[in-house]
């Protein structure tokens, strides 16, 4: 079991604990926020108690106005800028986030939390039920994007936050960006949706669905109940990771890395072993991932982004869903992004024209498809900065000493 720590005592560590790239309140290395309040969630049911784990990096200034929350991907979690505690690795956007990037930890305070349903600390469907002592599996309540960011407004109201500086986030993440404006545009003075859409589509939808039957086809994922078992689908959980990295990457992409080139050999071995850098490739993002992530997380994550449709949710006008906004917008896509393609960030930016929001929109060139956004990308690095200074200029927040 984690060693759970009232959120009480994590808020008074906020200073000098999560000063450190490394604040450790339990198993991952995260502080946890614990809220006995019941959530009402989009589905009708309510959860409580639920926990957010959370990371934070830099200082909050004694106005509380420099605080940007970063909102993750699918796959990610709350370990933006430190070392995984699982894999060892670096953080997923190191490249953004810390000390003199874009996102300068010695300048704001930045909070990352592991969404609910997630499997890192946030209550999720491998989180033990108290009403049966067994983990929630299929009986964790479907939750939605609308419901991930209403537990944040939690920890951000814990943190005694009124007002965001900014919500940045990518993909999944965009989403949650675009869903706090819409549910408490209020409470965030700047917006960076990054290589997202404000509903997901058809083919999107689509591809998720084939994951999840690869997840329930594996036997061992036992009716979602393998956790009781001691099982675990990962050859479906695998398979479905890899269908959807496939996803993230462009054609233009895979070619220029892999092309045909054939993986630790000289000649075909008219088999089916991985014969092609590009199999073998895919067979270690899958085996990879099963390490680190929920087999149920991930379908209740998935079916959260199948069910976004900001649209639909104001009366089939998505200007309704940012009326009378005064959140300052930067909305960024990529030319090789075929999962979440520029026209779905025109559609944003169109909408926010709509109610006369202030909004700027990049379209990046990039051949690395819709994971551009976790990559080396300059032409990224210097809109985000450019975007964040002109906003903390207009917040009051100082540029750091050497830059002025």
């Amino acid at each position: 079991m984690s060693k759970i720590v009232k959120v009480d005592e994590a808020a008074r560590k906020v200073q000098d604990a999560t000063s450190s790239d490394h604040a450790s309140c339990d198993r991952v290395g995260s502080l946890v926020a614990r809220f006995d309040s019941p959530l009402e969630l989009d589905c009708g049911k309510s959860l409580a108690p639920f926990d957010i784990a959370y990371q934070t990096y830099g200082t909050l200034n004694a106005a509380k106005s420099n605080a940007i929350l970063v909102c993750h991907a699918l796959t990610a979690d709350q370990h933006v800028a430190n070392d995984h505690p699982i894999t060892g690795k670096p953080g997923w956007w190191t490249t953004l986030v810390g000390p003199g990037r874009p996102i300068d930890t010695n300048r704001f305070f930045v909070i990352c939390s592991n969404v609910l349903g997630g499997c890192l600390g946030s209550t999720g469907p491998a989180s033990i039920d108290a009403a049966t002592g067994q983990p929630f599996g299929l009986n964790f309540p479907v939750i939605t994007i609308g419901d991930m960011v209403d537990a944040q407004t939690r920890l951000i109201d814990r943190l005694g936050i009124d007002q965001l500086f900014s919500v940045i986030g990518g993909s999944m993440g965009g989403m949650q960006v675009l869903e706090w404006v819409a549910r408490h545009g209020n409470r965030v003075f700047s917006a960076v949706p990054i290589a997202t859409a404000a509903w997901h589509s058809a083919q999107n939808i689509a591809f998720h669905e084939l994951g999840r039957q690869a997840v329930m086809a594996d036997p061992n994922w036992r009716g979602g109940r393998y956790l009781e078992a001691g099982t675990s689908p990962r050859n479906g959980l695998a398979v479905a990771r890899m269908a959807a990295h496939i996803t993230y990457l462009s054609e233009d992409a895979l070619q220029d890395k892999f092309g045909r080139s054939l993986q630790a050999r000289t000649a075909k071995t008219f088999s089916f072993d991985a014969d092609f850098q590009v199999e073998s490739y895919l067979r270690h993002q899958g085996s990879t991932f099963v390490d680190r992530f929920d087999a149920n997380s991930y379908l209740y994550i998935t079916r959260a982004l199948d069910y976004f449709d900001l649209k639909s949710e104001h009366g089939g006008i998505l200007a309704n869903a940012f009326k009378g906004t005064k959140t300052r917008f930067c909305v960024v896509s990529f030319t090789s992004d075929w999962l979440y393609p520029t026209r779905e960030s025109r559609a944003i930016v169109q909408a926010l024209n709509a109610v006369a929001a202030n909004v700027s929109f990049v379209e990046i060139e990039s051949s690395k498809g819709h994971d551009a956004f976790l990559l080396e990308e300059p032409e990224l690095f210097a809109t985000i900065s450019g975007f964040i200074n002109s906003a903390a200029e207009r917040r009051g927040i100082a540029l750091p000493a050497e830059r002025h």
